[in-house]
């Protein structure tokens, strides 16, 4: 029989001890972790800023919740928030020029350019990436709801008329800040962002209301 150590069983028993002391392997913070990787992966270049990056509180409660309903409280502080940065046309009038509101809704151009002469108020609106909008455009996205007739299914047969108040104001205040009515809309905020400028939203109202546009007929 061989001689056994008894060194042997003490050394064992003392590399099991440490091991069941290690600590832990640190859990890693990925949120942190993405923040870095966007931060050194973006840069500022002509109209496009890495300000873009920093979301305000409204776009991280929506990112936080991973598609989830937000609790009713934060919700409603949201979208009370946005709405008060909904601003009105300054000259009073809502309704602009459909045919420029078809072109706009047709343009994907956005802020992602480098070319510094390219000024902001060139962006598009891209409207019919998610939308139905006009019964001509057959090639559309469906992330949003289909904006056809959408005018006419509201009863609105006279844009001016004070019958329609109620309609032209929430469309305005949806182009201009969609979170004011659905706190995690994927919708951009041409307004409050400064994606488009108040002529450009005339022109997308214009599509959307004027009962002479393809989009009512």
């Amino acid at each position: 029989m061989k001689q056994q150590h008894p060194w042997l069983f003490v050394a064992v028993a003392v590399v099991v001890s440490i091991a069941g002391c290690a600590a832990p392997t640190p859990a890693i913070d990925y949120d942190a972790a993405l923040q870095q990787m966007m931060k050194s992966s973006f840069r500022t270049q002509g109209i496009a800023t890495v300000d873009r990056l920093q979301q305000d509180e409204a776009d991280a409660a929506c990112s936080k919740a991973q598609g989830a309903a937000l609790p009713e409280a934060t919700r409603t502080a949201i979208e009370a928030a946005n709405l008060k940065t909904v601003r009105m046309p300054s000259d009073g009038q809502f309704i602009g020029d459909w045919k420029l509101g078809e072109q706009l809704a047709q343009n994907g151009r956005g802020m992602t350019w480098t070319d510094p002469s390219i000024a902001p108020s060139s962006n598009g609106g891209n409207c019919y990436n998610c939308h139905q909008i006009a019964k001509a455009e057959i090639s559309y996205g469906t992330i949003g709801p289909s904006l056809y007739q959408y005018g006419k299914l509201r009863g609105v047969t006279d844009p001016a008329a004070p019958a329609s108040k109620a309609i032209v104001e929430y469309t305005w205040g949806k182009l201009w800040n969609a979170k004011a009515t659905n706190a995690c809309s994927d919708m951009p905020r041409f307004g409050h962002n400064k994606l488009l400028d108040e002529a450009q939203l005339k022109n997308l109202m214009a599509l959307l209301l004027d009962p002479k546009s393809p989009v009512n007929q």
